[in-house]
C-alpha cells in the first residue's frame, strides 16, 4: 500500500504513536519516529529515531531539514503527538491551557508547515493529523484538550485545500475511546473500561455502539489507509474511529 516511502511520525514512543510506527515499517516504508522522549524503536526495521520537541518551531524546521538531507524526501507525515488535561474550565490554569495549544495545535502546526515546504516543491506527499472525537462532541472536564483537536483538525483541511492543488493530500483520524496509556491515564478503578463502553449519561456521553475500547492498531490502520494509493482522490476528510461513539450526522 505505502511501501518504499518515507515516513515521519510525532508522538512515536508510545500508544497510538508507536503503533503507526509499527504499521508502516510493516507495510515496507522507512520510518523516523520522533517523540520528546527516546521513541525506544531501535529493534526494529527501517526505523530511525530522533528526539524532537514539536513545540520548538526552530528544532521542527531543522530535524525535517536534516532527515531530507540524509534519508531523503519525506512522503508522508503523521501528526500525533499530543497531550491531555482535565478538568472544568472554571480550574483550568493558563499554564495548562497554553500547554495543551502548545504540543496539540502548534506542534502540529509546526511539523506540518516545516513538512509542506518541501513536499510543494516536489508536488506530492500526504499529511495526516491524529486529533480525536473529542474535537466534534462536546466533552465534560477536556475543553482545552477537545478545543485542541478541533483546531488541529481544522487547520489540516484547511491546509489540505491549499495543498491540493500541489497534488498534497491532509487528512484527519479522529480516535475514540483507544487503550492507549493516555486513555488509561482517566480510569481509576476496575470498571472503567465498561463505563466507557456503556456510557455515562450524566457527564452526556455516548458509549461506544461496537462494544469494545479500540485497540492502537485500529487507529494506525485507518491512517495506514489515508496515505496509500487507494485512497488518493480522498483529502480535507475527517475519519473518526471511535466505534460510533461520536454519533454524527
Amino acid at each position: 500500500m505505502t511501501a518504499g516511502r518515507l515516513v515521519l511520525v510525532t508522538g512515536a514512543a508510545q500508544g497510538i504513536g508507536a503503533a503507526v510506527v509499527r504499521a508502516f515499517a510493516r507495510d515496507g516504508c522507512r520510518v523516523v519516529a520522533t517523540d520528546l522522549q527516546d521513541p525506544g524503536v531501535r529493534d526494529q526495521a527501517g526505523v530511525h529515531q530522533r528526539v524532537l520537541d514539536v513545540r520548538d518551531a526552530a528544532a521542527v524546521a531543522t530535524a525535517v531539514r536534516d532527515v531530507e538531507e540524509s534519508l531523503g524526501p519525506v512522503d508522508v507525515l503523521v501528526n500525533v503527538a499530543g497531550v491531555l488535561r482535565t478538568g472544568p474550565v472554571l480550574e483550568c490554569s493558563d499554564a495548562d491551557w497554553r500547554e495543551v495549544f502548545a504540543v496539540n495545535v502548534d506542534g502540529v502546526f509546526h511539523l506540518s508547515r516545516a513538512v509542506a515546504r518541501h513536499m510543494a516543491v516536489r508536488r506530492r506527499g500526504t499529511i495526516v493529523t491524529v486529533a480525536s472525537n473529542a474535537g466534534g462532541v462536546p466533552r465534560m472536564a477536556m475543553a482545552a484538550y477537545a478545543a485542541s483537536k478541533a483546531a488541529a483538525a481544522h487547520f489540516t483541511r484547511c491546509l489540505g485545500l491549499e495543498l491540493a492543488g500541489s497534488g498534497i493530500r491532509c487528512n484527519v483520524v479522529s480516535p475514540g475511546s483507544t487503550d492507549t496509556p493516555m486513555q488509561r491515564g482517566l480510569w481509576t478503578g476496575g470498571a472503567d473500561a465498561a463505563t466507557t463502553i456503556a456510557g455515562q449519561p450524566a457527564q452526556f456521553k455516548a458509549g461506544i455502539p461496537l462494544g469494545r475500547i479500540a485497540e492502537p492498531e485500529d487507529v494506525a490502520d485507518a491512517v495506514l489507509f489515508l496515505c496509500s494509493d487507494r485512497a488518493r482522490h480522498i483529502t480535507m476528510q475527517d475519519l473518526y474511529v471511535d466505534g460510533g461513539a461520536g454519533l454524527r450526522a
